[in-house]
């Protein structure tokens, strides 16, 4: 049977390093690899990630959610690909400006259904977009089992979700920044999401001296700068910065903390795992139960419990570091382009 989906469109805001395009473009080059034409639209291909870009993508620059709906007609691709939660208001623009004319919808659920930072009053707002998901998406993908349930509820999409994880993250041997002999990382936008102020206020109280590194960049730099000063801690946190790739710095690790309020399905659990580093994380989803399903593998901590994490991140400091558990989803660009060939024809 001939393939249906043979030009797929796909969009992000920027290239500046978040984990949706980091995984985006990893399908995107699974897509090309396998014959597909892909047409990338952008806000603006500033970032590190445009290194990143595959050869042979159509990338037009530019974008934003009043011009999205023409891009996309012009293109005229068989299918539309949203990459992640934070998108998929521009693909319910798209949907209402289209109309028959927009080609099918696959989106990505890349973030949790309940947010920790949202009150009560934000938490029915949510609930309620979420719940007209359905009426602009023509499937979703989530990236575990847990995920997929709880998704085809809250988004009203029962029978229209499969589970499909992100293709691993492999290596590329980038440069790394100077590192301390020992230390424990966090990998991940300096965002209020992530929450690496409750990682650097229990430094001082761990048994152990050992250097913080967080590799990332964001708008909660300059506050979390003002933290460590405050803390005394200037030499022992280290903030240099995005790298383009972060496996080597887990690898050599002691223990990999992500401490966020809410997360998707965080692939820096599964990378750090996938060399052999312990991880110390939050209550942040659904998923991460399912990453860390072994207490062999690594510890998870009620959101705001500081004893907790403290206790955690002691035991990793002196524990024998796991076996490496290798990344699901070698096959995933390919379990894509199965389900957009089905729902293009």
């Amino acid at each position: 049977m001939p393939r249906a989906a043979d030009h797929i469109l796909t969009y992000a805001r920027d290239l500046r390093g978040g984990g949706v395009e980091r995984a985006q473009l990893r399908l995107v080059g699974g897509w090309l690899a396998a014959g597909r034409r892909v047409t990338l639209l952008l806000g603006s291909d500033a970032g590190p990630l445009a290194a990143d870009i595959p050869p042979g993508t159509t990338v037009v620059t530019g974008m934003t959610w009043r011009t999205l709906p023409d891009l996309v007609r012009d293109a005229a691709p068989d299918l539309l690909f949203c990459p992640g939660n934070f998108y998929t208001g521009l693909a319910a623009s798209t949907k209402l400006r289209l109309g028959r004319d927009c080609p099918p919808i696959v989106g990505k659920m890349s973030n949790a259904v309940v947010r920790a930072d949202h009150g009560r009053a934000m938490r029915v707002v949510q609930a309620r977009w979420l719940a007209m998901h359905g009426g602009f998406l023509d499937h979703l993908v989530a990236m575990t089992d847990a995920t997929a349930a709880e998704a085809a509820l809250a988004l009203r999409m029962e029978g229209r979700v499969c589970v499909i994880p992100n293709p691993p993250a492999t290596s590329t041997g980038g440069t790394l920044p100077a590192l301390p002999a020992r230390y424990i990382l966090g990998v991940g936008r300096l965002e209020p999401q992530k929450r690496w102020d409750r990682l650097i206020a229990v430094l001082p109280l761990l048994s152990d001296d050992i250097p913080l590194v967080i590799l990332g960049d964001g708008s909660a730099r300059a506050a979390l700068v003002a933290q460590v000063a405050a803390l005394g801690l200037e030499a022992r946190v280290h903030l240099p910065g995005h790298v383009t790739d972060p496996i080597p710095a887990m690898a050599g690790a002691a223990v990999l903390a992500l401490t966020s309020d809410f997360e998707g399905v965080p692939g820096v659990l599964r990378e750090a795992l996938s060399v052999g580093t312990p991880v110390v994380a939050t209550e942040s989803s659904r998923a991460v139960a399912e990453i860390v399903g072994d207490p062999t593998l690594g510890t998870i901590v009620p959101l705001d419990d500081s004893v907790a994490l403290v206790a955690a991140l002691d035991h990793w400091l002196v524990a024998d570091r796991p076996a490496p558990v290798p990344q699901p989803g070698a096959d995933s660009a390919l379990r894509y382009l199965a389900l957009f060939d089905r729902l293009v024809r």
